[in-house]
């Protein structure tokens, strides 16, 4: 008698690990599901933003005498293609760079942030952090940068520079990833 109760328990702890492995295996897969619905609905919210947005226009400017040195019109924003400036040498001057871009937006975004990488032939140099804050939906804004200048004692001569510098852009909202675009610098 005491074999057949001790046999009946073995198959009731048996039934309870089945049961706690099949309630781990739906809790896995719900996870996974939820996990997989998450990363392609943030994939699907960076596309929405990346296809109702664009750079109309951006310039650089000597800060100290306002005199703008650059100004392009290109969609910078644009992830496929490797985008090229040729900014005078003269800004290697400058102590800082005023930089205003003019953008537009269909979609609301609630953290607007750039992050810039200044590469010289594939190394970083540098890291920006720039944040604009909340974007109104349907809506064009100017946004004004200041890049202050390394000491002179660490600049490069435009020659050694020239065409070996790539800033690398990440468009952002909060932590959303929206675009990665690429700027090639030619100083003439």
């Amino acid at each position: 008698m005491e074999m057949e109760f001790e046999k009946e328990q073995d198959i009731e702890i048996l039934k309870d690990d089945e049961l706690v492995q099949e309630e781990q295996y739906e809790h896995d897969v719900e996870h996974r599901e939820q996990t997989s619905k998450t990363y392609f609905d943030r994939e699907q919210r960076a596309k929405e933003i990346l296809s109702g947005f664009q750079v109309n226009w951006m310039n650089l400017r000597d800060a100290d005498t306002g005199k703008i040195l650059w100004q392009g019109n290109e969609d910078l924003s644009l992830p496929d293609k490797e985008h090229e400036a040729r900014v005078p040498k003269q800004i290697l001057k400058c102590r800082a760079v005023s930089r205003e871009i003019n953008f537009s937006s269909i979609e609301q975004m609630e953290k607007f942030r750039l992050q810039q990488k200044v590469l010289f032939k594939g190394r970083c140099l540098e890291e920006w952090y720039f944040e604009f804050g909340f974007v109104i939906p349907n809506s064009t804004n100017t946004w004004q940068s200041l890049i202050e200048a390394a000491p002179e004692s660490q600049m490069m001569p435009a020659n050694v520079l020239n065409g070996n510098i790539l800033i690398e852009t990440s468009f952002y909202d909060d932590d959303l990833l929206v675009s990665k675009s690429k700027l090639r610098l030619y100083y003439v």
